[in-house]
């Protein structure tokens, strides 16, 4: 009788069941053998629920607190005193409740450093779509509208309360109303790393795996789900901070090996100590490479840090290689290994020996290493490099170099690797010996192979001219700048200090040039920029007459511009299809290449002009070059679209650009400081309350204004009768009673009986702090509540608010080493794996060089001098404060406003890492800041300009603020000073 299908289908589930059971028995047995000692959790996996109640939800919570509530006397914890409390209660419970293996914990709380799961191949689209099948959501509905286009505003929604760039968010609000349950799920931690491991197992079919956590799961458990999958945790704490509760030498033991397994079972013991031969670069342990600390304030500084000695005064000058940080590993029985410096494994890229054919580099080191070497570890760099041109090629194209090399082409691009350390030789770890002799060791070791492996070449300086010569080479070969070595010192595991210190050149000419190009494709932003379009792809026309993709631009851009560009293609957008793609429009570069979210047809389309540092060559646009930090600077609502830089006429003006740039050569190096401006002290006798003169700056400062003095000082030490000479010093008044004249400040710095009286009467009382800080800038500043209020009234609190930011720090005054105290004892401190360091943002710029940088990096290529009274009378420039009263007619008041202005710029562009200069002769600046309200010496700058090669800008104190205010660095030629 024949078998039913049911039968047929219950022996494959059996089958498929037992085939799962042995593969799990097998692996177990194959990490017990690997880690005998391994620790063994005695009692049951917690729900995964716990995970998040008790460690990800508290620090959420944690990382919102903020700062400005702690305040002297606060009994409350710093977050980080409370990060690490949460951390610690959490791993104290793990211990006590299930045991002292904690790696299936930590491989879901830190997903990013987990190496021994393989990759989901899961983006927020692809899980998208799989949540669409699994919640069974017509795909015509707006939840599966919302969850393929995360980046877009939900149909018929605020963007912001709705998610709109926020993906876990926008798969919460689907869930949500399709959860099976609504308390969390009894789905345990292990059986949460048994699912991922499946899923990351078969990448075709996805949908069961997920369907599995949907039916155990609520939707707040989905959402940090979908989190650990993306690997997009941010829950206010790093790696090191985890790593560090849990272990004195974790974060030791994870820099020599990049495994948090290794971590977790090696130090499960915390009265365990790791031995020194354990804190060592092994064979096969991927370490964090140490890095080089970004350059000092002057090429002075950087010598000093290299510490030379009296007989060794020698540092060792590299060129800085463009390229990806590798690490090469040369095992006994001849295989290879490479990794990058974020433990990614590049060897099915480069080879796994000499007789991998299918290794783009390997197969030419058969004689890359001299008779006797075993094993080795190398670190260098991997670049690309032309055989054609004999040169080295900008970053971005390594990929395309493996690619190329696999054809045997001898003229393609090839991978390069520069080796410029060696750390492991013959089982012997060589970190704790010093560079020099690490050197010695590495030329002994390696035998070059011609434009394949060769070690890194460097010159032995002593003094600073060595490091400008040596830097005017490296600009000349259009290079990336030097790395300063101190040939004396240890290799530091995962570490940036002054040992390795970068400098790079500084251009003093406006970075860029200006192309108008046309807008071919749209980006939704996200944040608070999510739900519209708010960066654009620009492209180039081809002869052919379709737009090839060419550079993706989203800084510059101000809510009008925004708005003139939605108001001119409002309906022309479409969406892009990866399927069916506007092929007779538009061409992108092939493979992962950059794709825009909407495409417009080119005659629908806008002309906008975008300035660029410079141009590179890009696998990610179809031009094959792209702009570096493009920025947009204006509309041209004057230029028609088929008018846009054609790809012609875009090399035609390269090439003039480039002989332009080899014959004039207008670079400067370094060294730009700022002078800063002494201010003359005032001489007070005390003693005998008889007041000598008081020098001032400005004896007009409190000219009109009524004073009652109630107190002495406490700090600085005054007494009543000081304080008194320095207002009538400064043209003041002088009363003894609130009364005796209209709006009189009084001001005290103790609550004695007349002070609570005039509390009573909720009557202000300012501290002198404010007299004096007044008196030493020279102008009117607004009141600041901690440091110049001894008595607020409960009506007048508001006012205080735009002095200062939510931290404390002052907008309109310098701060003193007093405030840097306060702030840093005030605010939230950084741990040590916390601190973002030059070398990180130099990273984050090249990774972020197609799209708008952060804030703090607006003004980065501002040179400034302020067109200050002071600035004016200091460079003999035109006429003194006095003058312009006389020939404007301005009141006191006016002018103070210009000077808070321009101090409230300065603040601003120091703010946006911007540099502020006093000398007008500087031939560095940038930019001339005037302000509206004083243009009386705009006409002598002018003239003084007119006779430079180079013509700073002259701009209004207006695009400073306004760009600050739109988050975005405008075009200074909107802002044009017209007298």
């Amino acid at each position: 009788m024949p078998r039913s299908r049911d039968m047929h289908m219950d022996e494959d589930d059996d089958d498929n069941a037992f085939a799962d059971t042995r593969r799990v028995t097998q692996e177990k047995e194959d990490v017990d053998a690997k880690f005998p000692n391994r620790p063994r959790n005695d009692k049951p996996s917690p729900p995964f629920s716990v995970l998040y109640r008790e460690l990800f939800n508290p620090l959420m919570q944690n990382l919102k607190n903020p700062a400005k509530n702690r305040g002297k006397r606060s009994t409350q914890k710093a977050p980080q005193e409370k990060r690490r409390e949460i951390i610690t209660r959490f791993i104290t419970r793990w211990r006590r409740d299930v045991g002292n293996d904690i790696w299936p914990a930590f491989r879901l709380i830190m997903p990013d450093k987990d190496r021994e799961r393989s990759v989901y191949g899961l983006k927020e689209k692809a899980l998208g779509t799989v949540l669409i099948k699994v919640l069974r959501i017509s795909r015509d509905s707006d939840d599966a509208y919302n969850l393929l286009h995360w980046k877009q505003p939900r149909i018929g929604g605020d963007s912001k309360a709705t998610g709109a760039g926020d993906f876990p968010s926008r798969c919460e609000t689907a869930i949500s109303k399709r959860a099976l349950r609504t308390d969390p799920g009894d789905i345990t931690i292990d059986k949460v790393n048994e699912l991922l491991d499946k899923l990351a197992e078969d990448s075709k079919n996805h949908t069961p795996v997920i369907q599995e956590f949907y039916n155990g799961m609520n939707a707040e458990e989905l959402t940090w789900l979908i989190k650990i999958i993306l690997k997009q945790m941010k829950v206010g704490a790093t790696e090191k901070t985890f790593l560090d509760c849990w272990h004195q030498d974790a974060d030791e033991l994870f820099n020599v090996s990049s495994s948090l397994k290794l971590v977790c079972w090696d130090l499960w013991d915390p009265e365990f100590r790791l031995a020194s031969s354990d804190k060592g670069v092994k064979l096969g342990q991927t370490f964090q490479p140490q890095l080089a600390q970004f350059q000092l304030r002057s090429f002075e500084d950087v010598v000093k840090k290299m510490h030379p000695t009296e007989d060794d005064k020698v540092f060792w000058i590299e060129e800085k290689l463009d390229g990806e940080r590798m690490q090469l590993h040369l095992h006994d029985d001849g295989t290879f290994k490479f990794w990058s410096r974020k433990a990614k494994d590049y060897t099915d890229h480069y080879g796994s020996s000499v007789d991998d054919e299918n290794g783009t580099l390997t197969r030419y080191l058969k004689k890359a290493f001299k008779p006797g070497v075993r094993n080795i570890i190398l670190d260098g760099e991997m670049v690309t490099w032309d055989p054609i041109e004999d040169a080295m090629v900008a970053f971005g194209t390594l990929k395309s170099a493996v690619i190329a090399q696999r054809t045997d082409d001898p003229s393609a691009h090839r991978p390069f690797f520069r080796v410029f350390d060696i750390l492991y030789l013959n089982d012997t770890s060589l970190i704790k010996y010093t560079l020099r002799d690490r050197r010695n060791a590495l030329i002994s070791a390696v035998e070059p192979v011609h434009r394949r492996l060769e070690v890194h070449t460097y010159t032995e300086g002593t003094t600073v001219e060595d490091i400008k010569v040596k830097l005017r080479e490296v600009v000349a070969e259009a290079s990336e700048g030097l790395v300063i070595k101190n040939p004396r010192s240890m290799y530091c595991l995962g570490d940036r200090n002054d040992d390795w210190l970068k400098v790079k050149p500084d251009y003093v000419k406006d970075l860029g040039e200006n192309f108008d190009l046309l807008v071919i494709g749209g980006y939704y932003g996200q944040g608070s920029r999510g739900g519209r379009l708010s960066s654009f792809m620009c492209g180039l026309r081809a002869p052919n007459g379709k737009y090839y993709s060419f550079t993706k631009v989203g800084g510059g851009f101000s809510a009008q511009d925004y708005n003139w560009i939605r108001h001119q293609t409002e309906g022309k957008w479409n969406t892009w299809n990866t399927r069916k793609p506007p092929t007779e429009y538009i061409e992108l570069a092939t493979g992962q290449a950059e794709r825009p979210d909407e495409w417009i047809k080119p005659e629908d389309s806008i002309v906008i002009s975008v300035k660029g540092a410079a141009v590179t060559p890009s696998d990610q646009f179809k031009a094959g070059l792209t702009l570096r930090f493009p920025r947009f600077t204006k509309l041209r609502e004057d230029r028609a679209w088929d008018s846009a830089l054609s790809l012609n006429d875009f090399f035609r003006r390269k090439r003039e650009l480039d002989e332009q740039q080899q014959k004039e050569n207008e670079m400067h190096i370094e060294q730009r400081r700022a002078t800063k401006r002494v201010r003359k002290e005032f001489k007070i006798a005390g003693a005998d309350q008889i007041v000598e003169p008081v020098e001032v700056s400005n004896d007009h400062l409190f000219e009109g204004m009524n004073f009652w003095i109630m107190t002495e000082s406490s700090k600085p030490r005054k007494s009543k009768a000081e304080i008194e000479g320095i207002i009538k010093a400064c043209g003041g008044n002088i009363f003894q009673s609130d009364g005796g004249a209209p709006n009189v400040k009084c001001i005290a710095d103790k609550s004695v009986v007349k002070v609570l009286t005039l509390k009573k009467k909720n009557v202000e009382v300012i501290r002198p702090q404010w007299i004096f800080d007044c008196q030493q800038l020279g102008c009117i500043l607004p009141l600041e509540a901690d440091r110049h209020m001894l008595f607020i009234p409960p009506d007048s609190k508001d006012k205080f608010e735009d002095t200062m930011d939510s931290y404390g720090d002052s907008y309109y005054r310098d701060t003193t080493a007093e405030d840097l105290s306060r702030l840093l004892r005030d605010c939230v401190k950084l741990e040590d794996d916390e601190i973002i360091t030059e070398e990180d943002i130099s990273e984050l710029k090249d990774e972020l060089s197609q799209v708008d940088p952060p804030i703090g990096w607006m003004f980065q290529h501002v040179v400034a001098y302020l067109d200050t009274p002071q600035n004016a009378q200091k460079n003999h420039i035109s006429a003194t404060a006095q003058d312009i009263l006389k020939a404007n007619g301005q009141s006191r008041s006016q002018l103070d406003n210009v000077g808070l202005n321009l101090m409230m710029c300065q603040n601003l562009l120091e703010f946006g890492n911007g540099k502020i200069v006093d000398d007008f002769e500087n031939e560095d600046i940038t930019h001339i800041i005037v302000d509206y309200g004083d243009l009386t010496r705009v006409r002598a700058i002018r003239n003084l300009l007119s006779a430079r090669d180079t013509i700073p800008r002259v701009a209004l104190t207006d695009w400073i603020e306004e760009s600050w205010r739109d988050e975005t660095l405008l075009g200074v030629e909107n802002f044009p000073v017209e007298v």
